[in-house]
């Protein structure tokens, strides 16, 4: 059954983050669309994700290119699942419904605990969510290591 986990970033920036579930995704076999709320938003996660350590690559793409399909890892704004991925890293307060999580093997919101307009959105996306009926769990930091905190 699908999930729907919450990240609240405290220490980790959205970029290590990123990264991190990123590559749990794709050992799984899966690939990831990461859902944003704007285009310049995600050139900047972009270009952040293509200057890591070169132990950190992470392969991607920016959505509305020719190969959008062939991409184990789809930047866009857009609903549409062009590369067939199996999970949605939604960041930057991106939309997610319960329709969305039941298409999906999981889907990851990841926000910014110190910016009070994706705190907001992410308490009212977890009211939406568990409203729907959908499986959600709530993680946070906790001395530099992601510690489940709540679950519906």
């Amino acid at each position: 059954m699908s999930v729907a986990m919450f990240y609240q970033l405290q220490d980790k920036t959205l970029v290590d983050t990123l990264r991190m579930l990123v590559d749990k995704s794709l050992s799984a076999g899966w690939r990831v669309a990461v859902r944003g709320t704007s285009d310049i938003g995600l050139q900047a996660l972009d270009k952040a994700l293509w200057l890591g350590p070169d132990d950190s690559f992470l392969p991607h793409g920016l959505a509305g290119g020719d190969h959008d399909a062939e991409q184990s890892v789809l930047l866009g704004t857009g609903r549409e699942n062009a590369n067939a991925a199996s999970c949605i890293m939604a960041v930057h307060a991106a939309e997610v419904t319960a329709d969305d999580v039941a298409a999906m093997q999981r889907v990851c919101i990841i926000f910014d605990g110190d910016d009070e307009d994706e705190l907001a959105h992410a308490r009212g996306q977890w009211k939406a969510l568990k409203a729907a009926g959908v499986s959600a769990q709530y993680w946070a930091e906790d001395a530099g290591r992601w510690v489940k905190k709540a679950q519906t």
